[in-house]
């Protein structure tokens, strides 16, 4: 798959995760395509370049917490998406952590779906 394909597959499935995050809970509001489109991208960059070095820099931190300040990163990382698209609100930690873990299962469910299409594509055909 093409690295163009793949961001566009990421992206579509962030926007997917956040829908979905938006139907669940009555705390997560986004209004209008714009919303989720720009949303998605902020999220998909922010796990992409910004995560990784807030995790780098916080290492100690997500040790001690065995592991448990990765859902402070992952939380910080929705909430830069919810400030950077409009019409994009969340209230309430918890609602906050739930959107967490919905975007969490959406993207890998989308992605093992993915990479199930992509390996059954490769595989020669006995027929």
């Amino acid at each position: 798959m093409s690295t163009a394909i793949s961001l566009a597959l990421a992206w579509a499935i962030n926007a997917a995760a956040l829908w979905v995050a938006n139907a669940l809970f009555s705390g997560v509001r986004i209004h209008g395509w714009w919303a989720y489109i720009i949303g998605a991208a902020v999220l998909g960059i922010a796990n992409a370049v910004i995560k990784p070095i807030v995790s780098l820099i916080t290492l100690p931190l997500i040790i001690l917490t065995l592991g448990l300040f990765l859902l402070v990163i992952n939380v910080a990382m929705i909430a830069l998406a919810e400030w950077a698209a409009p019409h994009f609100s969340i209230d309430g930690f918890w609602t906050y952590v739930g959107t967490v873990v919905i975007i969490w299962l959406v993207n890998w469910f989308g992605h093992s779906v993915a990479d199930e299409l992509e390996r059954s594509r490769r595989r020669p055909s006995l027929a």
